[in-house]
């Protein structure tokens, strides 16, 4: 070993035991996992989602789909919420669009009444406190239905659950979600449905595509946050105003160093789920123009102002990317993008423990 491979080493070595040291000051380490959306392409469902955090000395997995389980018997379910809990893993519970109004929404799914309580007996059955759902998506902003009614019947639907959800010990977590609100509109919500059954599942790749800076949106839902999808981005200027991409955890221009130290502030108990979308391309946010703003009434100056400075100070992504997006793809092209959907999430893991000081079981 020559004298800089032992520096770098020694260095290396040092770096781990301060953030060692600095997490053990917290009363509260953050539990540091990932979202089952994050390997789509990998067709697992939850037992093998378990297994895998599990290698990797998680602390949590969310099973963000009624899809990711195998069965709904209760038996089944059991047996999930055992082997999290012999693996240590805390397990939070998912499933999708509730707003009947929504463009998202699927009446396959029954009414959203059923929909919900199906999620909170399943979250409940596999030993979770938490499960995320969503309202809807960028088109509920600019269809017929203004967006403050979508809101309405969402918050009228979730009070019908309301005493299942105390009953069980669910908290219901509406995700900020691809466009539908920003984190002032989803506050709200939660307020009007019951803050005492109702939280947040704080996203922090959507406030991108609501021109809204990832931390205005801590700051606001932070006190309502019980679970989280954790994506870094990349927003930069272009000659119609900005463009955004999502990029894995480290790559991208959120400073999610000030980001974690707000975190720990206001929402330390809640657990930071990684959820890595990379293979998409850019998407310009083209708020020069008027027709963008119909979509955005009562959008607010100052937080608006601190998005448009993080474009100005950004930059595109440089880096290698295999891009989804493009159609049919050959078997070679999809096991590519299969392989990149493990590699950049694993990339945020290391990114997360090394230079966040995030996790529990990695420090053992």
């Amino acid at each position: 070993m020559n004298r800089r491979d032992l520096f770098k080493g020694t260095a290396a070595a040092a770096a781990a035991w301060q953030l060692k040291a600095q997490d053990t000051g917290h009363a509260t380490p953050i539990r540091l996992g990932f979202d089952s959306y994050s390997l789509r392409a990998w067709n697992w469902k939850a037992p093998q989602f378990i297994e895998y955090a599990a290698g990797l000395k998680l602390d949590s997995v969310q099973l963000s789909s009624l899809g990711d389980f195998e069965s709904l018997d209760e038996a089944y379910l059991t047996k999930l919420r055992g082997q999290a809990a012999h693996l240590n893993l805390k397990l939070d519970g998912g499933i999708g669009c509730i707003c009947p109004s929504s463009k998202s929404w699927s009446a396959k799914n029954g009414t959203p009444e059923e929909y919900l309580s199906r999620g909170i007996r399943a979250a409940h059955a596999i030993g979770a406190t938490a499960m995320r759902c969503f309202m809807g998506s960028s088109a509920d902003r600019r269809g017929t239905v203004p967006l403050e009614a979508h809101i309405e019947n969402t918050v009228r639907e979730l009070k019908k659950v309301r005493s299942l959800a105390l009953d069980l010990g669910v908290k219901v977590a509406v995700e900020n979600h691809s466009g539908d609100m920003q984190a002032w509109e989803l506050r709200n919500l939660i307020e009007e449905a019951g803050k005492d059954f109702v939280g947040a599942n704080l996203d922090t790749g959507n406030p991108m595509w609501v021109v809204e800076d990832p931390l205005v949106t801590l700051e606001i839902l932070g006190p309502y946050t019980v679970t989280t999808h954790i994506r870094d981005s990349v927003v930069f200027n272009h000659p119609r105003g900005a463009a955004a991409q999502w990029v894995a955890l480290g790559d991208g221009v959120v400073d999610f160093k000030r980001f974690v130290s707000r975190y720990r502030e206001l929402c330390p108990k809640a657990t930071m789920q990684l959820e890595n979308i990379t293979g998409r391309p850019p998407q310009v946010l083209p708020y020069f123009e008027q027709e963008f703003w119909r979509a955005f009434p009562k959008a607010r100056a100052a937080e608006f102002a601190r998005f448009v400075e993080l474009a100005r100070t950004g930059h595109p992504f440089m880096g290698a990317m295999v891009v989804e997006d493009v159609g049919k793809v050959s078997p070679e092209y999809a096991a590519a993008l299969k392989d990149q959907q493990r590699r950049d999430l694993e990339r945020g893991f290391e990114y997360a423990k090394n230079v966040l000081g995030v996790g529990v079981r990695w420090r053992d």
